[in-house]
């Protein structure tokens, strides 16, 4: 028999962790709104337990914790009992902050990104160790999945990896523009662009960056040419520096 998961919140990131999780657990949802539970269970594409929040019982759930991370007081004084285990979605929120609002006998920090929702997601975990194989087992089943030793190397990783798809939309769009201003239809960049991530996504999970750039780059050539344009006008500084603020406002959350 199949294991249920309980979502506490039916936002975007839940649906896309319950469209996949779905072809491995059961799901049930919990939330404040029928309407958007029904509009949940249709966006995950199988048959999903609705709850209302109010007085839910969540003793001996495996519970996904999927609210904002301003609304965890609010949503744990209206939740009873005690659950198996508590993963948590929420950006900055300490385990402590989690511990003290939501009863559990185990609880772990995670941070998926977009890609969960095409089985691609880079989640990054903390936490209890006694959850750790059940933890990278479970997210593992989304995309790939990394445990580390302490909260602060979660919230580095949340800069990296979970804020990532929005850097490096930033630069397949910036890239496709650069072929359009030279003279290239919009549609013909964008395939290009799609096939070049589509391709450099597999060559990095074996080689270092620093080897993918040697091999392109030819002495004087149009690589080198494009890649002194680019450190000129300080992409990898500008890289370095997104870490940093994206780190330092976890901090604030």
């Amino acid at each position: 028999m199949r294991k249920t998961l309980t979502f506490i919140g039916n936002g975007s990131m839940a649906t896309a962790m319950a469209s996949k999780l779905k072809e491995h657990y059961l799901i049930e949802v919990v939330g404040r709104n029928l309407a958007n539970l029904d509009t949940f269970e249709a966006a995950v594409d199988t048959d999903v337990e609705k709850h209302l929040l109010g007085g839910f019982d969540i003793t001996g759930k495996t519970v996904l914790l999927c609210v904002k991370p301003g609304n965890i007081a609010e949503v744990g004084e209206k939740l009873a009992g005690t659950a198996e285990a508590l993963y948590s979605v929420l950006a900055g929120t300490t385990l402590d902050t989690l511990k003290r609002h939501i009863q559990a006998r185990g609880c772990v920090r995670t941070m998926p990104n977009l890609a969960a929702s095409v089985g691609k997601s880079m989640t990054t975990l903390t936490g209890d160790r006694h959850l750790e194989a059940e933890a990278v087992a479970l997210f593992g089943a989304i995309g790939m999945s990394l445990w580390v030793g302490s909260e602060k190397e979660l919230d580095i990783a949340t800069a990296l990896a979970g804020s990532g798809p929005a850097y490096l939309a930033l630069i397949a769009e910036a890239l496709t523009d650069g072929a359009v201003k030279q003279g290239l239809r919009r549609d013909d960049a964008m395939t290009l662009m799609r096939g070049l991530f589509a391709g450099f996504g597999e060559l990095i999970q074996t080689q270092h960056p620093a080897l993918l750039k040697d091999g392109v780059m030819s002495p004087g050539g149009t690589t080198a040419a494009g890649y002194a344009a680019l450190e000129k006008a300080g992409v990898r500084h500008g890289c370095i520096d997104a870490i940093a603020a994206a780190f330092a406002r976890t901090k604030l959350s």
